[in-house]
């Protein structure tokens, strides 16, 4: 783990429990994402050092804690710039926001840990000056507000968490989604993207991405499926939810309590605007119903 591996000509990455990009332009290296501690950011940091690399800036493809959580180590040892803009932006200058938008409320000592919430760091946005404009900046949204690709000179796109591997989404069947419209539109894109060389961050890289995206689509239809039958009856959240861990075989935890909760959140929003189900109050409780 933290193995460097080259892929372009200035394009290289470390593997990772998420994979960090580098980009060496001519004024030094910039790093896509950072890892997921001061941990990370300490080892990152030692590849650097043994490569005669000077790092000059974070480009962050989202703010969830796994990316960004080496960022503020690094900026305070280097200090290099961040990268990142729009909401990710403030979720990465502010983190308690991660947190506190899974739970939906104030985020009880079980869910202010490193996997959740991040050290907060200086942001710069995309569109400042010191940002390399050699790198395309490719949106992609759903599983994350703003989240965002890069494709570096050499052909090689960094796809951050717009798809998991075969064996994650095998072993969880529920990845993480804020917005599953707009997640099943990305990756339709890209399914049809060609590059050298993809990298997502938890999947291997490869140069052929077509058939992990369908996985990944199909998967997500999959889980739209067993949602919306659940709900012939109608049901309460909570309940759709400890429906799905107990079918799925997952065990409860606060950390997956608001991980899963959340995406189930977001498939019932999306199932309700495409009039897949609909809902009823009855006794003060919202109910969901599928509509036949």
């Amino acid at each position: 783990m933290f193995e460097l591996r080259q892929a372009g000509e200035r394009t290289y990455y470390i593997e990772s429990p998420a994979k960090i990009g580098i980009y060496l332009a001519d004024e030094g290296a910039y790093l896509i994402d950072s890892g997921n501690d001061k941990d990370a950011g300490r080892r990152v940091r030692k590849i650097l050092d043994e490569q005669g690399w000077q790092l000059r800036g974070i480009i962050n493809t989202h703010s969830n804690s796994d990316h960004i959580g080496g960022n503020r180590y690094l900026q305070q040892q280097t200090g290099c710039r961040v990268f990142s803009a729009g909401i990710e932006a403030a979720f990465t200058e502010y983190p308690i926001l991660e947190p506190s938008f899974l739970y939906g409320g104030y985020p009880c000592k079980e869910l202010r840990h490193k996997f959740l919430l991040a050290a907060e760091s200086e942001v710069t946005d995309f569109s400042d000056s010191s940002f390399p404009s050699e790198l395309e900046i490719i949106p992609l949204p759903g599983h994350f507000f703003n989240m965002t690709g890069f494709r570096t000179p050499d052909d090689v796109v960094f796809l951050a968490d717009c798809l998991s591997s075969r064996e994650t989404l095998d072993k969880y069947q529920i990845g993480f989604i804020y917005d599953v419209g707009e997640y099943l539109n990305t990756l339709e894109r890209v399914k049809t993207m060609n590059a050298k060389l993809f990298i997502p961050s938890h999947a291997a890289a490869t140069d052929s991405i077509a058939e992990l995206a369908q996985y990944n689509i199909d998967k997500v239809r999959e889980v739209a499926d067993r949602i919306t039958a659940l709900c012939e009856t109608p049901l309460c959240f909570e309940h759709i939810l400890q429906r799905l861990f107990t079918e799925y075989e997952r065990k409860m935890t606060f950390e997956q309590y608001v991980l899963v909760g959340s995406t189930v959140k977001s498939y019932l929003s999306w199932l309700y605007d495409t009039g897949r189900v609909g809902v009823s109050f009855e006794d003060n409780m919202l109910l969901w119903k599928r509509v036949n």
